[in-house]
């Protein structure tokens, strides 16, 4: 059997003298009883929508904190060519004696002259301290890209879960009416109605509770991003964009060395080497050559001067500070060693709950709620010709809203494990763009 026109628009009327206060029946297709039904539609996106690579873009453009690190790389730059500068040489003026005519002057330029690989021992420890400074700016840049692509889902979650509260709040209502309802016509214990009310209030607290979260997931973005680029609406995602999980054995062929921990370590271990070659090229000599003129009152002339100093290591050979270097370098292997192990488990740990958290938000975004909005419409259809009360209604909608905001926590889940991923390891590959 068809509903025909006549049969809509009776439908109509009895959805508008519900919405005015009317009480349902516990069945069948009564005037009275027919509800406004919510649904959730989301929300036109404009044209100019920020997506998700936007936003990490814009981060990596304007973070403070890269441009801080940028500076570090800077002065790491003008520390090697400092490193690799000669010592300069010194001008001496000596004079012998206080009477003219029985006095000598000289004058003379000495030269350092460095011997053992200093020179060279300085360029590589300011080249390895530069390395580290670039590592720590990609890494910074990779813990930002992470920290955006958190805070843009939660955004997105925080929205849909506002608006799944809105809904529900507004089911509530019409719960909390029908059940009154059919306490003042004897229908049900006065208990139903306080259970209604009582889930009315918590539907309330629930969409406070979303506002909250909502202005908190705005901000952090906004930290990232900027304030007018976080006022924008923001592109969509789905769990579709969620990039496969790699093998674990490719993640951590990939990801171990370029986990955050292990590039410092390493960075750290380079720089302690090269500090024991400049304490080790310290152990040797250098020499001072001596070039100059030396005028003679006296005997009224001119003569040069030429001279070589070296100092003699009988007290100070450099050994206690060369140990040190050494010392300092063993423990810097055994904080990579220590760095490698930590990052295998962090990788592990984050793969298994990425792949957990994608199967599952793929499930339910999929299968579920699909399944589950399919269940309320059949509800509200078998409402319409008298097979359901108009309370199964309201607990399939409830149903189909629930299921809708554990999926969006799936997804939220989901994409936090991913920037965990990618905050420890790198992207294996970029992120979809939003549809």
């Amino acid at each position: 059997m068809h509903i025909h026109s006549r049969r809509l628009r009776v439908l109509a009327a009895a959805l508008v003298a519900w919405c005015g206060g009317a009480v349902a029946q516990p069945h069948g297709p009564a005037p009275s009883a027919m509800a406004a039904v919510p649904t959730l539609t989301p929300a036109p996106q404009p044209a100019a929508a920020l997506d998700l690579q936007a936003a990490i873009a814009l981060a990596l453009e304007r973070h403070p904190l890269l441009r801080a690190a940028g500076h570090d790389v800077a002065a790491g730059e003008a520390d090697v060519d400092q490193a690799g500068r000669l010592p300069n040489p010194e001008l001496a003026w000596l004079r012998e004696g206080e009477q003219a005519g029985s006095r000598t002057t000289t004058v003379q330029i000495n030269q350092p002259i460095e011997f053992g690989g200093k020179r060279g021992a300085r360029v590589k420890l300011a080249e390895g301290e530069l390395a580290l400074a670039r590592t720590e700016l990609a890494l910074r840049r990779q813990a930002i890209r992470a920290d955006v692509i958190d805070a843009y889902c939660a955004v997105l979650a925080a929205r849909e879960r506002q608006h799944i509260a809105d809904a529900t709040t507004a089911l509530a209502a019409r719960s909390t009416g029908v059940a009154s309802g059919r306490v003042a016509a004897g229908k049900v214990s006065p208990i139903e109605a306080a259970k209604a009310r009582l889930a009315q209030a918590e539907a309330k607290a629930e969409g406070e509770r979303a506002l909250a979260e909502l202005a908190v997931a705005r901000t952090q973005l906004a930290q990232l991003v900027g304030d007018a680029a976080a006022g924008q609406p923001l592109a969509p995602i789905d769990a579709d964009a969620l990039p496969e999980a790699e093998p674990l054995d490719a993640l951590l062929r990939r990801g171990l060395d370029a986990a955050a921990d292990v590039r410092r370590a390493q960075g750290r271990l380079a720089v302690q080497r090269a500090q024991a070659d400049v304490e080790r090229a310290a152990r040797i000599p250098d020499l001072t050559l001596s070039v100059g003129s030396q005028r003679d009152d006296q005997a009224g002339r001119h003569q040069a001067v030429v001279g070589i100093a070296v100092p003699l290591p009988l007290f100070d050979r450099n050994g206690g500070r060369l140990a040190a270097a050494r010392e300092r370098g063993a423990r810097a292997e055994a904080e990579l060693e220590a760095a490698r192990d930590a990052a295998r488990a962090e990788l592990g740990t984050a793969h298994a709950r990425y792949r957990q958290a994608r199967a599952e938000a793929q499930l339910l975004e999929r299968d579920v709620v699909p399944e589950a909005r399919s269940v309320y419409e059949l509800t509200l259809k078998g409402f319409e010709y008298g097979k359901f009360g108009f309370l199964d209604v309201l607990d399939a909608q409830r149903t189909w809203f629930q299921v809708r905001s554990r999926s969006w926590q799936a997804l939220r889940d989901a994409w936090r494990a991913r920037a965990e991923l990618e905050r420890l390891a790198g992207p294996a590959q970029p992120l979809s763009k939003a549809p």
